[in-house]
């Protein structure tokens, strides 16, 4: 017997076409849609299947779609649920590569979860925010030295209710940060890292359940994240997160 289907997926694939148009410009590229980042906003994007879209995935779209993002001279990255789009796994290894899996994990509207008292949502002109983004960098490179990194369009994405920062802190030191986008009834929490120094703590937990907190705030129902490891699946498991797919990711060096 096959897997039932998640309804949460569906609106989860809504939300993933409708985030990165608020700062990139959207291709169509055989069944994938292509966002390309506008100028100055401190991202880079991917292609995804096109929404909507019903067609299987060949070697052939998996090529195209790479050999177009090499021509733009932006990442060559694709994204995708494989709950939702089961035929292109099959096709990306068929056009010679493996993608990585991450487990997909939602919180249910029904675990109560509280903010911790050691994280906090910065403001769009907050001090901290230059130096909350350096140390999710740091984090993700584990390392320790934390330098201050240009927000980017941030301040006008929070402005707008578009994007929440967390900061955990010790007394006055930044101890990490992560991030949450919310559109409409849906949002992800993405890039919760700590520099290791800080790890084994708690920073981790009090950034995640702080986000969820200020995402139920502004009226979100479905709270989700991909986990970038087993290890950091379970941090978030605990927190009430639960499994609901796997979302996968190829990413090419040139």
């Amino acid at each position: 017997m096959g897997r039932a289907h998640e309804p949460r997926l569906d609106r989860i694939e809504a939300y993933y076409d409708c985030v990165p148009r608020a700062v990139a410009r959207a291709m169509e590229v055989g069944p994938f849609t292509l966002f390309v980042a506008e100028e100055g906003t401190g991202w880079q994007f991917y292609a995804r299947p096109r929404l909507g879209g019903r067609g299987a995935f060949s070697a052939d779209d998996v090529c195209r779609v790479l050999e177009t993002q090499r021509e733009l001279e932006v990442p060559r990255a694709v994204e995708w649920v494989d709950e939702v789009t089961p035929s292109l796994l099959p096709a990306v290894r068929a056009a010679g590569h493996e993608p990585h899996r991450y487990p997909l994990l939602v919180m249910p509207s029904d675990v109560p979860v509280a903010a911790d008292p050691r994280a906090l949502a910065l403001n769009p002109a907050e001090p901290h925010l230059s130096l909350a983004m350096g140390a999710v960098s740091a984090g993700f490179a584990g390392r320790d030295e934390v330098e201050p990194k240009d927000p980017g369009k941030r301040p006008e994405l929070m402005e707008r209710g578009d994007l929440l920062v967390v900061a955990s802190f010790e007394g006055n030191r930044l101890c990490g940060a992560g991030s949450a986008a919310p559109r409409g009834d849906v949002a992800e929490l993405m890039g919760i890292a700590v520099p290791p120094g800080h790890r084994g703590r708690g920073h981790g937990t009090a950034i995640t359940s702080t986000l969820v907190a200020a995402c139920r705030e502004q009226g979100v129902e479905i709270v989700f994240l991909s986990a970038g490891s087993d290890a950091a699946a379970d941090i978030y498991r605990r927190v009430g997160f639960v499994d609901v797919g796997t979302a996968c990711i190829l990413e090419l060096d040139d």
